[in-house]
């Protein structure tokens, strides 16, 4: 028989353990050493059966334990301790407060820091007990909180909690991928209600047909960031709108969307909410994780609209100026777009906000569509990748919204991600580097490159037991796995000796859709045969990941991989692991010797997985795409050849296919087992040692989150403020101004550009610029004319451009006259041309209004 419903109780505890719930409440536990050993030491077997969740565990514990623990004076100790440490861990001064006396103090920063940031995402990857993520966007987010936790920065996540959290994958006998949607108690998850007074707090958002959606806040406590997550499953929703939250990317387009107006417009009311309860700071700066918020900024403006009697125009200035957008997909296909319709019936009735102004948000080329990136560029004043080669391809992939523009000038810039040391790090490593570095490194970005005094023989065995570590951990799942699957007990001998400690390791762990090209490994089943069982020279590899349950051809190449990995000659070679979460990460991060990563090149953002490996000592076998693409250096793994020309999907999957062999059979795996004397492979060590040395500081989510401050969030913090400042007087004159501006430019024009020289052009010399520009009643103070210049490609395009503002001259029956000097620091084929920008001080990009006039 089910249960109807589901709910933990838990055993009392005795008063001298009452700071174990403390301890246990905040999510730092999972990410801080002494806090997991002294969980563990509550209950050792209890710990590992309730798969190191501490929640779980305190309520299965018995009395009789606890009881027990009471009057252990040595545990007693410990927890003290740990207790002490966590106090001063969210009392003490961190980087952000210390950035902040320093500006108090005069040391002077370019921008004041705000006081408190709101960050918002579809899913949160904070731990494995925490069920509330689905792949990288998740994964990220949660370092994002963590490393904020760490420097101090205060920042309030926002999110929604799924009831079912999103899937747990098992496999059919054939290889078939199985979803099982768990339920999820929250009274058993580590978060507390939000309460107003002595009720839960609720906010509720409307929906079509004059229909409200309430929902409850859950607070999760991520060391110093409090994660808000929003609950539709309460008892004054109709059946339907209770199942809003029900799963992370589950169900049709418009449960989708009411999911992502919840997180938008939901989010900003519990942000509120959770502000007046507590007396945080209100948030200074919106920060949007991917389009899925983008209905943040609606909300935003229909307060302003209504509390500060602005108009919708002044109010979109505003909540621009303090809004930073993140895209993190590089193909029109990734990009959130909802039926024209469904935009129309849900948000008409939003009072104070027109819907013809929200639906020109969300304006793509098919007038149909509301398009979700669009809107977030549109009320998001700054905005980046999550890579460098991710920003170019953003620019690229969005350059339509500013037209006339060159696709290096699209206002689009990069921050590449970052992962959190102390969740992925293993231990020994950890421990290595706080010796070699301090502590501090791992949070103040400073040179690791005192890394290069560890030993050979040091590092070779820690490497070493992390791969012996890993291999228990996959001939366990491989186990567990097989009898899940309808495998009998006599037919599992072979589990307890599948891989080899001593093989060289490679991984593949990620989501599964096409472009991340899973099978690209199969292309040859005999050449990969030959490498997994090659007589000196043997690989193994250990792969995971999801398809999304919707994604049947995603699930057909996992079917694929399981059915070549089942073949008795290679199975104790390959793998593929069923339900691939942070738990089963952390094993492959710290124990495979490679981290593989073949996406189609540029459709990979990020890809962070290979961070987390590297950390740990692995070497990255990349496409050149993400963060490889960057930091690469030749000596850090080695990059797979990419076939970018190559239009034949086919045949480029052959040609890359070819080439990761025969990295792999040619220099991988000769690398590795070159051993020295002593058994070490010294060539292979030395690489080991210069990946842990030159990327660690690189790839630290501390290092992106202090970009993020420096970058993004101060500078949205003091455009905010000017324009919110004297009754948001800024915000007024910059919304009249902007109006005259789009009104009078289909009349500005270059009527005429001429140039001179003395004598033939020279390298040295100066070209003289005159234009005749025509302002349509603009006057000089609303515009740039600029001369643009650089040299010139064979299709006549301007190419390493320079640009110089030119002076005003005379004017004569409406036009004005400007000029400039051009130096000539170039030989060859030269060429310039004349452009008309607005130009505006509470603009932050010169192409922020999308309007260019060019000559």
């Amino acid at each position: 028989m089910k249960a109807l419903r589901r709910l933990t109780v838990r055993a009392t505890f005795p008063p001298e353990l009452t700071k174990l719930a403390a301890i246990v409440s905040n999510l730092r536990w999972s990410w801080h050493p002494d806090s997991l050993d002294l969980m563990e030491s509550v209950d050792p077997e209890l710990w590992a059966s309730c798969g190191h969740d501490p929640g779980r565990m305190l309520g299965e514990v018995s009395p009789a334990r606890l009881a027990a623990l009471a009057r252990d004076r040595k545990f007693l100790r410990r927890l003290e301790d740990v207790a002490d440490d966590l106090d001063d861990y969210l009392s003490q001064p961190r980087w952000y407060q210390n950035e902040q006396a320093a500006e108090v103090g005069g040391a002077g920063r370019p921008c004041a820091l705000p006081a408190s940031i709101g960050y918002f995402s579809p899913e949160f990857g904070i731990t494995e007990v925490l069920p509330q993520y689905s792949g990288g966007l998740g994964i990220l987010a949660g370092d994002h909180l963590k490393a904020a936790s760490d420097l101090g920065v205060p920042i309030i996540g926002v999110g929604l909690l799924y009831r079912s959290g999103y899937f747990s994958q098992s496999l059919s006998r054939d290889g078939w991928q199985l979803e099982r949607y768990p339920s999820l108690d929250p009274q058993g998850l580590p978060i507390k209600p939000l309460l107003d007074g002595d009720a839960p707090a609720r906010i509720t958002v409307p929906l079509s047909e004059g229909r409200k959606l309430y929902a409850q806040i859950w607070v999760a406590q991520v060391g110093r960031v409090p994660l808000l997550m929003l609950d539709s499953d309460v008892e004054e929703n109709d059946p339907a709108a209770r199942q809003v939250t029900d799963r992370l990317y589950g169900g049709g387009v418009d449960h989708r969307l009411e999911q992502e107006l919840l997180l938008g417009i939901g989010g900003v009311r519990a942000i509120r909410a959770y502000c007046a309860a507590t007396g945080t700071p209100a948030p200074e700066v919106f920060h949007t994780n991917e389009g899925h918020a983008g209905f943040l900024g609606i909300e935003r403006i229909r307060e302003l609209v209504q509390s500060e009697n602005l108009s919708f125009d002044e109010a979109l200035q505003a909540v621009r100026a303090g809004t930073v957008f993140t895209t993190h997909t590089p193909v029109p296909a990734g990009i959130d777009r909802f039926p024209r319709e469904s935009i129309v019936a849900h948000l008409s009735g939003l009072e104070g906000v027109p819907i013809e102004r929200i639906l020109a948000l969300g304006a793509e080329e098919d007038p149909a569509i509301f398009n979700m990136a669009h809107m977030g560029l549109r009320l998001g004043q700054r905005a980046n990748g999550v890579s460098l080669l991710h920003g170019e391809v953003s620019r690229g992939m969005f350059a339509d919204l500013w037209p006339g523009f060159d696709q290096a000038e699209v206002p689009i810039r990069s921050i590449t991600n970052g992962v959190h040391a102390p969740t992925w790090m293993s231990r020994d490593i950890m421990e290595l580097a706080e010796r070699e570095l301090g502590s501090e490194a791992l949070d103040d970005g400073s040179s690791w490159s005192a890394i290069g005094r560890v030993g050979d023989e040091e590092l070779w065995g820690i490497r070493r037991d992390l791969r012996e570590r890993l291999v228990g951990e996959i001939r366990r799942r491989v186990r567990a796995s097989a009898l899940q699957r309808g495998m009998a007990e006599a037919e599992l001998g072979w589990t307890s000796s599948t891989f080899d400690p001593d093989v060289l390791t490679i991984g593949f762990a990620r989501r599964v859709p096409s472009y991340k090209r899973l099978t690209l490994m199969l292309r040859d089943p005999e050449r990969l045969r030959s490498l997994l069982l090659h007589p000196e020279r043997p690989v193994q590899i250990v792969i995971a990941g999801k398809s999304h349950p919707a994604d049947d051809t995603g699930k057909q190449l996992i079917a694929q991989m399981v059915t070549f990995a089942d073949d008795p000659a290679v199975r104790h070679r390959i793998t593929f692991l069923p339900d691939y979460d942070i738990g089963m990460a952390r094993y492959l991060y710290w124990g495979v010797d490679v981290w593989l990563n073949n996406p189609l090149r540029p459709l990979e953002a990020c890809g962070t997985s290979g961070m987390k490996a590297a950390l740990n000592g692995a070497l990255n076998l990349s496409i050149l795409d993400g963060w490889w693409d960057e930091w690469f250096d030749g000596e850090n793994g080695w990059a797979i050849p990419s076939a970018d020309g190559v239009t034949d999907v086919d045949r480029r999957d052959d040609v890359e296919a070819l080439a990761l062999y025969d990295l792999i059979e040619q220099q991988v795996s000769t690398r590795f087992y070159d051993r020295a004397s002593n058994g070490v492979p010294s060539r292979w060590v030395q690489m080991v040692r210069h990946t842990i040395s030159s990327l660690g500081p690189k790839v630290l989510a501390t290092r992106m989150v202090r970009d993020y401050v420096n970058d993004l969030y101060a500078p949205a913090a003091a455009s905010g403020a000017v324009l919110a400042a004297n009754g948001h007087a800024k915000a007024k004159e910059l919304s009249v101004w902007r109006s005259k501006v789009l009104d009078a430019w289909p009349g500005v024009s270059v009527a005429h550009v001429e140039s001179v020289v003395e004598g033939d052009p020279q390298l040295g010399g100066v070209l003289r610029l005159r234009s005749e520009v025509r302002l349509n009643g603009l006057s000089i103070e609303d515009v740039d004319v600029q001369a643009v210049y650089g040299t010139v490609d064979a299709e006549d395009r301007l190419v390493d451009v320079e640009v110089i503002s030119m002076t005003v001259g005379d004017h004569v029956d409406g036009v004005m006259r400007f000029e400039g000097d051009v130096p000539l620091q170039r030989t060859g084929s030269f060429g310039y041309t004349v452009r008309v920008l607005p130009k505006n001080e509470l603009l932050a990009t010169e192409a922020e209004l999308g309007l260019v006039v060019t000559a």
